[in-house]
């Protein structure tokens, strides 16, 4: 059932080659560059002071569980990209190796939901807007499959949920141990 969903959802998500050019360039940028904003905005968070420093600690923190969580999750149930699949339309060069879950989706939605839960509420809608776009983008454009993107959300919440449990009881020494 599942896979029955996934593969309606990219039918509908999947770009073709009628589709306009313009559209295809932009979420080229979307999918290759937006997800610079994540060290930019850690180095930016670094500079700002120490107040901002542990925002970074439980960012790394979360996003190392979330990477662990979607490596694991990954090998535990590994799926093979859409075009290596043969499904859809690839416009974006890529490995032809699993996609489930996404890697992009499980950084950037880790960081989105990492600043909805400890910094401001605006910062987090807009970084999650931002992941929004990155998980279209590479549907769209035939990298991944919609799951992929629900994964990395999931792996993203267990990352932020394992952060703030492991920075609730070990984060204030930890910290003040580093400065």
């Amino acid at each position: 059932m599942l896979e029955k969903i996934n593969y309606a959802l990219f039918a509908l998500l999947n770009a073709t080659p009628a589709s306009p050019q313009w559209a295809i360039e932009m979420a080229i940028f979307i999918a290759k560059d937006l997800i610079l904003i994540v060290p930019l905005l850690v180095v930016t968070l670094w500079l700002w002071g120490p107040a901002q420093r542990q925002m970074v600690f439980k960012l790394m923190l979360a996003l190392t569980i979330s990477l662990t969580v979607s490596w694991a999750i990954g090998h535990l149930y590994p799926h093979d990209r859409p075009f290596v699949a043969g499904v859809g339309y690839n416009f974006l060069h890529h490995a032809a190796d699993d996609s489930f879950p996404s890697d992009h989706g499980t950084v950037s939605f880790t960081f989105a939901l990492a600043f909805l839960f400890w910094h401001r509420l605006w910062s987090g809608a807009l970084l999650m807007a931002i992941a929004a776009a990155i998980a279209w983008s590479r549907v769209y454009l035939g990298v991944h499959w919609p799951l992929d993107m629900v994964g990395g959300l999931l792996a993203g919440m267990c990352g932020c949920l394992g952060a703030a449990l492991i920075w609730h009881t070990f984060g204030p020494a930890l910290y003040h141990q580093l400065q």
